[in-house]
């Protein structure tokens, strides 16, 4: 199994309290702890633009700004996104826009791509919302773009939902064949289509039992459209809360919620972190992870990235995975 982190962004409200013109500096120091320690492979933030579980006006560091200056602040890991929404920007900007940040990074950078579905910061920033059939519409037909702009350096395609003529994408991504693309969502119908079709990795549900009937109906797609189901691989994101014991992992789960109810109030806190990680298979101690994470993995689960919410406060949990859960799913 492979590992990444995500770096704290302000979207899970994971840099409360830290001032906003300190909130850089603890960003990129975690991400260059995460580049010196080879345990982990990649970085990652997500795309969002509003807090969860509710907006608030707290920070959230926007994604691709944050990749160019991981890109530069960095020099071996890899850096991604979980997951861009298509729909937020052109995707032959954004196709742009990666190549350049894989240019800055020396070749590191990851796609991950999606359909999107946060309503309200879509709404609010003037994108309406449309269909599920249209995000995904979007998505396949941006997939298509990025994959002609990476490869030929010039993207044309008159689509349904984007029309490029000529698109000139230069410099071409240093990686050869262009940037690896993630596709994130666990739709059976359509959005594990589109990963059979072009994804060298899909992102879905850790969840035992889901993760297990996704994979079968991701290998059916794949039987479809005559592509190697071995070939991808698949990942899960994990809200991570991990202690030496027990009592250890309820003290920190209740020092997550506390920092929570500060800004949203105590019972939405407690939901957030009943929904959000009590459920987690990846909370509690290094047995009980390395129990319930072999168990995905033996299912095919190739690659995990972990959420640990109290990083930037805290670093001591990442330790604690670092030295005795890391190396027994490896």
């Amino acid at each position: 199994m492979r590992f990444g982190i995500f770096i704290p962004q302000g979207w899970r409200l994971d840099l409360v309290g830290i001032e906003p013109a300190a909130q850089w500096q603890v960003m990129r120091d975690l991400a260059r702890r995460a580049d010196a320690a080879e345990v982990w492979e990649s970085l990652w933030v997500y795309d969002h633009f509003h807090t969860v579980p509710v907006p608030t006006e707290e920070a959230t560091h926007e994604a691709w700004t944050l990749m160019s200056a991981f890109a530069a602040s960095t020099s071996r890991i890899r850096l991604g996104q979980m997951c861009t929404a298509m729909a937020y920007r052109n995707p032959a900007y954004l196709a742009k826009v990666a190549a350049t940040v894989d240019s800055i990074s020396g070749g590191r950078t990851e796609m991950g791509i999606g359909g999107g579905w946060y309503e309200h910061e879509w709404r609010a920033y003037g994108y309406g919302f449309p269909s599920a059939k249209e995000r995904l519409g979007r998505l396949d037909e941006g997939v298509q773009i990025f994959r002609q702009a990476w490869t030929t350096g010039e993207a044309t395609l008159d689509g349904k939902y984007y029309q490029v003529n000529g698109a000139l994408v230069r410099p071409l991504p240093l990686q050869e064949g262009g940037i690896p693309l993630w596709i994130a969502g666990g739709g059976e119908k359509v959005t594990l289509k589109i990963a059979a079709k072009y994804a060298q990795y899909t992102n879905f549900s850790g969840n035992l039992a889901e993760f297990e009937a996704k994979s079968e109906i991701l290998r059916g797609h794949c039987a479809t459209v005559g592509t190697d189901f071995d070939a991808i691989t698949r990942s899960s994101n994990f809200n991570i809360v991990v202690g030496s014991t027990e009592a250890e992992v309820e003290e920190r789960l209740s020092g997550v919620q506390a920092k929570l109810a500060a800004v949203i109030g105590e019972d939405e806190a407690k939901g957030f972190v009943d929904g959000q990680f009590r459920t987690s298979p990846a909370v509690g101690t290094p047995e009980q992870v390395i129990e319930n994470l072999t168990a995905v993995k033996d299912l095919g689960l190739g690659y995990a990235i972990f959420n640990f919410p109290e990083s930037a406060y805290d670093t001591s949990g990442i330790e604690l995975f670092e030295r005795e859960i890391a190396p027994a799913l490896r």
